[in-house]
């Protein structure tokens, strides 16, 4: 979560209610059950850790604005190019791609394809670690279970390309 709401800075300095709106948004029913003040405790943790600062706003006192520091900017893009596959978390990964896309860090299809070659590679080692095993052994099992979920995320990285492309070719063509 830190993560995706330091990259949301990263497109322009925010109020938390906003940030929280745009998750909402990007997570869909998902993110219905998100806890209101999760967003603001993340950005008072985010700004202990030097990563963003409070800035003054324009209206109520109370209200405040949060723009990322240079090491705020510098964790933005390390987070971006990082491919922690299988830790990643599919609605991190679906929000990563999502911020990438709004505050125009990166390309969501070259992100994409980034995790797509990682995961081949997994794959790969995958399935010659079974061929490997002999018929019937345990671990042959825990091999051919790493190579089908490897399959089952390389087909839901498919379907990411396929949206992502789709929604950068409507937007070059509006």
């Amino acid at each position: 979560m830190q993560d995706v709401v330091l990259a949301m800075l990263a497109k322009e300095p925010s109020h938390g209610y906003h940030l929280r709106e745009w998750l909402r948004q990007a997570l869909g029913p998902l993110g219905e059950s998100m806890n209101a003040g999760q967003i603001y405790v993340t950005l008072a943790r985010l700004e202990r850790a030097g990563l963003v600062v409070r800035e003054r706003a324009e209206g109520p006192p109370d209200r405040k604005v949060y723009a990322l520091t240079p090491s705020g900017q510098q964790r933005v893009a390390a987070w971006l190019a990082e491919v922690n596959w299988p830790k990643q978390d599919l609605a991190e990964l679906h929000l990563k791609l999502a911020v990438a896309r709004a505050a125009r860090l990166a390309d969501p299809v070259e992100l994409v394809a980034a995790y797509r070659r990682e995961l081949m590679g997994r794959l790969r080692q995958a399935q010659r670690a079974l061929l490997a095993e002999p018929e019937g052994s345990a671990a042959g099992l825990l091999l051919e279970g790493v190579a089908l979920r490897l399959q089952a995320d390389l087909r839901w990285l498919q379907a990411c390309e396929q949206f992502w492309s789709k929604v950068e070719n409507e937007a070059g063509d509006g």
